[in-house]
Formats: structure tokens, C-alpha cells, sequence
């Protein structure tokens, strides 16, 4: 987190770099929704666009990896380095709503996302898509992408499909209630002063 005077901008940027990809994160969860997604995966380029715009959340994620292979590498290490980049971001996480959940339809669609940012990592997932792929893109990985992001992000998330019968709708609809719930939980709440949302005092430990 940076201080500009006396406004708190709660932002980080995060690169990761392996033998598999290079990958850069700017996120900054007090932006207006702008969105800069260079992935080399179009269509992943357009759910993380769902982050952004609908967790009004300034968000660049620039990745190059072995697409020669698949996506698998570039996707699990875009969720590895944005969820380090939040992680940093919300900081010690005093002050804020804590949790956050969020219902998002899309035509025949309809997911429920729950999150808390306990710095207690865990994802529950219970989602099917009815094709194993979304144009070129393997729908498991979606899988992949939310627990990475999760367990480096230090949330505990339940994502739960209610019904959907489209791959597209089904993704696009996880993605948004993703976005409203985080959007939720990282708001400050006047209320508290500050305080730390726990009974144990400290949610950074």
C-alpha cells in the first residue's frame, strides 16, 4: 500500500518469473474498473476483464508463457501472481467488511460467490461446465485459476454454480460474482474505526 498524502491507495504490483512464464500485476483495488489484460489467452483476457469492471478495480495483468504447450502454465501462474498482488494490496486488512458474497446471472446462468479475506486460504468449487472446452480454452482451468488465486491471496471462497447449461454464461457469471464479492469484502467500514474485523485481533498472522 502507498500513501499519497492523505489517502491510502491500496495497490501493489507483483512479477513472477519461472522457466514456464513471465508475468506482471498491477492491481490497485480503489481504481474505477480499467482493465488491461495481455495474457495471450483471449478469452481469459475477457474474464479477468469481469475483475476489473465489476469489482471497479484497476487491474493490468501482462503474462507471456509456454502457449506452444497450453495454458495451463500461464493461467495457474496469472492466479499465483494476482492473488500475491491482493494479498499485499489489502495489507493488513484492518478496517475492512471482511466478507463479501455475491449472486450474478447470465441469461439461463446463475453462480453464487462467497468470500472471506481471513488470510485463512481455501476454495470450495462446485462447478461443472457442460463442454470441456470454451472455444479454444480448457474450461478446467478455470479450476485452477480460482484455487491459485485463492490460496495466494489468503481468502477462504466458496464458488457454486446453481444452474447454467452454457460453458460461456457459466464462466462469465463466476467471474462477475467474483468481482461483486471481492468488491464487497475489501470495502472499508466506517464503522469500525479501523479496527481489525476479528476476535483474535489481527487477521495478518
Amino acid at each position: 500500500m502507498r500513501n499519497r498524502g492523505s489517502i491510502m491507495q491500496r495497490s501493489a504490483e507483483k512479477q513472477r518469473k519461472t522457466a514456464e512464464t513471465e508475468i506482471t500485476v498491477m492491481w490497485n483495488l480503489d481504481g474505477s474498473g480499467v482493465g488491461q489484460l495481455d495474457t495471450g489467452v483471449g478469452f481469459f483476457d475477457h474474464m479477468l476483464d469481469q475483475i476489473a469492471r465489476h469489482g471497479l478495480m484497476d487491474l493490468s495483468v501482462r503474462a507471456r508463457g509456454d502457449l506452444h504447450i497450453d495454458a495451463h502454465h500461464t493461467v495457474e501462474d496469472v492466479g499465483i501472481a494476482m492473488g500475491q498482488a491482493f494479498r499485499q494490496a489489502i495489507g493488513d486488512r484492518a478496517g475492512i467488511q471482511r466478507y463479501g458474497h455475491a449472486y450474478v446471472p447470465l441469461d439461463e446462468a446463475l453462480a453464487r460467490v462467497v468470500v472471506d479475506i481471513s488470510n485463512r486460504p481455501f476454495l470450495h468449487w462446485e462447478v461443472n461446465f457442460p463442454s470441456q472446452k470454451i472455444g479454444d480454452f480448457d474450461a478446467e482451468l478455470f479450476r485452477e485459476w480460482f484455487y491459485a488465486f485463492a490460496i495466494n491471496a489468503g481468502v477462504s471462497m466458496h464458488v457454486d454454480l446453481l444452474r447454467g447449461s452454457n460453458s460461456h454464461h457459466i464462466a462469465e457469471c463466476c467471474f462477475k460474482a467474483l468481482a461483486r464479492a471481492l468488491r464487497a469484502a475489501c470495502a472499508i467500514d466506517p464503522q469500525r474505526g479501523g479496527a481489525t474485523p476479528s476476535t483474535k485481533g489481527t487477521l495478518s498472522a
